[in-house]
């Protein structure tokens, strides 16, 4: 069965064609600037009783390289057979169409994508007649986004990148970055990059982990029901004395303390760190953001819930 990673990872061409030439360059991988892309039927089926689905297939007009096409393959593990599939796609393409055929497979860790990297060499060992040089992007060669106003200057590539660094143990810092910049960006469009992110991640402790971050961030992400919604709420009715306003404040600091507090203590639990009560209690309680978000950086790489609290 397909899952929706698989899917995602793949989609987000379909939502944005464009991006490929934004991402390849970003990995290293020189490729002419389109003109013109045209999504293709990606059934590959003969009349034969077998068939052979591509994920997503693109034909890219240039300038001035001509036409050529693009058959794009999401790939969470090693399978042994895809490297046949690979093989019948380009000759298939190319037979069908009269253009150069190129593949590019996604991954979503770093030896799903060597593997992938591989060759594949059809013939003798000592005289090949067919061989097949897949490009690959993954988190070996697309960088990771951890600055918001990077992600917000390109949201789609953002997203993929996140997609891509799905088993990353930076993850946590790449996604507080991608919410930080739909927050910021609002709308729409945010909200549908949101969700998207949310599909692609996949894994379930990682979606709750994303959902959270929304919700630390919620003021442009209306009608969730999230806890820092619960949190304003709170600050406004407790703040009516003083005013809506100055309670509508109060209720989003505390929020935002207790969304980061939370994310410290995600992060160590997902790096397997024991968190002492003691810990956790210091952490909870604590409402000053800029402590708050020192922690969060070194949750990433201490070796003990205790380093949290060195000396900046």
């Amino acid at each position: 069965m397909v899952s929706s990673a698989h899917e995602a990872l793949h989609q987000i061409f379909r939502e944005d064609p464009g991006l490929l030439a934004r991402a390849l360059p970003k990995a290293g991988i020189a490729f002419p600037e389109p003109m013109a892309i045209q999504r293709l039927d990606t059934d590959l089926t003969e009349i034969k009783p077998l068939e052979r689905r591509v994920d997503t297939l693109f034909r890219f007009d240039t300038a001035d390289t001509g036409s050529y096409l693009l058959a794009v393959e999401s790939q969470g593990r090693k399978d042994p057979d895809k490297l046949n599939s690979w093989t019948y796609y380009l000759a298939h393409l190319y037979a069908k169409y009269e253009l150069p055929p190129i593949l590019l497979v996604m991954c979503q860790d770093k030896a799903t994508a060597s593997w992938a990297a591989e060759p594949i060499r059809i013939g003798l060992p000592t005289c090949t007649s067919m061989a097949v040089f897949p490009l690959v992007l993954g988190p070996d060669n697309l960088p990771a986004i951890t600055d918001p106003d990077v992600a917000a200057h390109d949201l789609p590539l953002s997203v993929f990148s996140a997609l891509t660094h799905a088993k990353d143990p930076a993850l946590p810092a790449i996604l507080d970055a991608l919410a930080t910049a739909l927050a910021n960006t609002g709308g729409e469009t945010a909200q549908n990059w949101a969700e998207y992110t949310e599909i692609g991640l996949g894994d379930a402790q990682t979606r709750a982990f994303w959902r959270h971050l929304l919700a630390t961030y919620t003021p442009r992400f209306p009608g969730r029901g999230t806890i820092i919604e619960e949190s304003i709420n709170k600050g406004i009715a407790e703040g009516k004395a003083k005013g809506i306003a100055e309670g509508r404040a109060e209720g989003i600091a505390e929020g935002r303390a207790e969304g980061r507090a939370e994310d410290i203590l995600r992060i160590l639990q997902l790096r397997g760190i024991d968190i002492p009560e003691a810990a956790r209690e210091r952490i909870t309680s604590c409402t000053d953001l800029d402590t708050l978000g020192a922690w969060f950086d070194r949750a990433l790489t201490a070796a003990s819930a205790e380093e949290l609290f060195g000396e900046a």
